[in-house]
């Protein structure tokens, strides 16, 4: 009874301060438990934290934890459902670090046995068949089932892990989850070396929240507890040790093995069969740093591993080599790696760990190209506009435009939703005193425009050096792409609406560049892939109806690739098809604000947008908003549904799917 008192009365509290409190909603718009209503809020009160107290292991192997369950507010729950709304399940692992190694040991383990190979394996597991004990409101100590093996080190580091969900489908708010990890020596003292080699911060760039197994299990200090060289696939063979598994994962179609027709297979969880085969990594994969981030606040104690090669990390990659018999490879043992692989060298493409995964398009050669556009005149309609610009190496050394390898200049508008476009040399242009150019367009801005238009670049030097193998090698040294803006009656420009941006997208592809390095910045992609392009030009005939190259119907496309429900084919340059039919988008594509920025994704659009020229869509052409949603929704149901509510005067999206609305953008893609 008291304890009954006791939630109730907290929960009067929170209560209290959700109605005189702050108005702020403390849930995100991507969140369902944004748009509840506020009297299930306050009764539900959804999210769950947990956060491991303690932990002890006595002289006889019993492990004993200590954990708090609570809300975010930090209210207690109930773990049973019985006196707080949802009931919450508490999974715990337990694991030692020894001494001589950097993983994991666990002592929690399953017996797993393939029903295809008959082969079995121990692995490391979770248990919650243990005894649970309430010891206050919220608070809970669980003895382990499993115990510590008689002789164990209480010197050294342990590890407890919880990883828990808290089921609220009855009131349509989903199920949360959380985890946590905490370490101690079991003799007493400070814990030493844990397993940190990469940061969660820095996975969740692209997976937004690394989570697996249903969700449940959150962040790589949970994950490394069990993924380590103590568990296998039994239905495969294949190790899930977090270093070999990852690399093998984000590899995916590159891995000699998969190049050379041997798929890699993991098959989890009730037989479910994950194959990566197919899988792209957004950057280039000799790009070690993209993960292994050493410095600022992703930085993490152990990112260096990977400079001190061993046949399991190296292996893991080049799968390809043996390095027992001395396949691929002269023979060699972890102990004699380091002979040959020292952890950096004297200069690039050594055969040291970091000159060996040197990228030839990161090479400290490529000093780097800016351009500076510093006046546009003639810019009235029927006129051709002339430029006046400026070239600079990285030194900031002024260069004359036949410096240059290429080099272009764009004129494109209007820019309330371009449909104009035009690309003219420049590379010829004559210097001016001063270390200036001007380029005089052929041509000119049609007679009938309006608003405002856009003058851009690109281009790049070719650099060559002596690359990988000592081998000349020449590779493109690419200028940053910059946007002019001009108003064609002299007024104030108005640029184009910034839907995403390129520090969005370089969150996952590090460093995105296209179409030979040219186009890096998506206010210079945009002119180009306007509502009105497709593929048509570069697309044979005999390969059916050309595919939008619209940017916001390319973009969504090319991200929901294998759940398009039909092949999605680009034919660009060279006439080369382009299949994004298996790509696989590393977080839930319902998480527009991933991407967008200024909640551009929501309803209404702007204002005197195309229409977009779609062949291979159910609807051609097709309006703007219906454009954006069908390029994700690509069902037939979905496009007889957006034919339905558009007419000749317009689409009526707003009037469900706009703000506030029952339907609205952001609350159909809460999570």
């Amino acid at each position: 009874m008291k304890r009954t008192v006791l939630i109730l009365a907290a929960g009067l509290l929170v209560l209290a301060a959700l109605i005189t409190g702050a108005s702020k909603n403390p849930f995100s718009p991507d969140q369902k438990a944004f748009y509840a209503d506020q009297k299930t809020i306050n009764f539900v009160r959804p999210g769950l934290v947990v956060k491991i107290q303690s932990a002890s292991i006595a002289a006889d192997g019993v492990i004993t934890t200590r954990v708090k369950v609570t809300d975010p507010l930090g209210v207690p729950l109930d773990r049973t459902g019985t006196l707080t709304p949802g009931n919450v399940s508490l999974t715990f692992v337990a694991a030692v670090m020894p001494k001589d190694r950097t993983t994991y040991l666990s002592y929690t383990t399953r017996v797993q046995t393939s029903p295809i190979t008959r082969v079995a394996a121990t692995q490391a597991a979770g248990e919650n068949n243990g005894q649970f004990t309430q010891v206050a409101d919220g608070e809970y100590t669980y003895r382990f089932t499993t115990r510590a093996p008689s002789g164990f080190d209480t010197s050294a580091t342990h590890t407890i892990g919880v990883y828990s969900n808290r089921n609220l489908s009855a009131f349509d708010l989903g199920t949360n989850y959380a985890s946590d990890v905490f370490h101690f020596v079991p003799a007493g003292g400070t814990p030493g070396q844990v397993r940190d080699v990469i940061k969660t911060e820095t996975c969740n760039r692209c997976h937004l929240e690394i989570a697996a197994h249903g969700g449940s299990r959150r962040g790589m200090p949970m994950c490394v507890l069990c993924h380590q060289p103590q568990t296998v696939d039994p239905d495969t063979g294949n190790t899930v040790d977090m270093t070999v598994m990852t690399h093998k994962i984000h590899m995916g179609k590159d891995l000699p093995s998969v190049r050379g027709g041997k798929p890699y297979v993991i098959i989890g969880n009730q037989q479910s069969v994950h194959d990566y085969s197919k899988i792209g990594f957004p950057p280039t994969v000799r790009n070690c740093g993209a993960c292994h981030i050493s410095t600022g606040p992703q930085a993490a104690t152990q990112a260096l591993n990977y400079l001190r090669p061993s046949i399991e990390s190296c292996g893991s990659c080049h799968d390809n080599i043996n390095f027992t018999t001395g396949v691929g490879h002269i023979p060699a043992t972890d102990a004699n790696c380091a002979q040959c692989h020292r952890p950096e060298g004297q200069r690039e493409w050594d055969i040291s760990v970091r000159g060996a995964h040197v990228v030839p398009e990161y090479s400290s050669n490529l000093k780097g190209v800016s351009i500076e556009i510093l006046e546009v005149t003639n810019t009235r309609p029927g006129q051709q506009p002339r430029v006046t610009y400026r070239l600079r190496d990285g030194a900031g050394q002024p260069l004359v435009p036949s410096d240059m390898t290429s080099l272009s200049l764009v004129l494109a508008g209007p820019t309330s939703d371009y449909k104009n476009y035009w690309s003219e040399a420049a590379r010829t242009d004559p210097p001016n005193p001063g270390g200036t150019a001007t380029h005089q367009f052929t041509r000119a801005i049609p007679a009938d425009s309006t608003g405002s238009y856009t003058i851009s670049a690109e281009g790049y030097r070719n650099v060559s050096f002596e690359g990988p193998g000592r081998v000349p090698t020449t590779v493109r040294d690419p200028l940053k792409n910059v946007v002019s803006t001009f108003s064609l009656t002299g007024g104030t420009p108005e640029r184009r609406r910034t839907v995403v941006t390129i520090e969005k997208c370089n969150a996952c592809h590090n460093v995105l560049e296209l179409h030979g390095r040219n186009r890096n910045q998506i206010e210079h992609c945009v002119t180009c892939h306007n509502p009105n392009v497709t593929d048509v030009a570069r697309r044979p005939a005999a390969s059916g109806d050309p595919e939008s190259v619209n940017f916001s119907t390319m973009i969504h496309r090319i991200h929901t690739g294998k759940e398009q429900g039909r092949p999605y084919i680009i034919y660009g340059f060279g006439n080369n098809a382009i299949n994004f039919s298996d790509v696989g988008y590393p977080m839930t594509p319902a998480n527009c604000s991933s991407c967008h920025v200024n909640n551009s994704q929501n309803l209404p659009l702007r204002q005197n947008l195309q229409a977009v020229t779609d062949p291979r869509g159910f609807l051609n052409p097709i309006g703007p908003a219906g454009n954006a949603c069908l390029s994700c929704h690509s069902s037939r149901d979905a496009a007889a549904h957006v034919d339905l509510n558009t007419s000749r005067i317009g689409e009526s999206c707003t009037v469900c799917h706009g703000p506030n609305s029952e339907f609205s953008v952001q609350r159909v893609h809460a999570q």
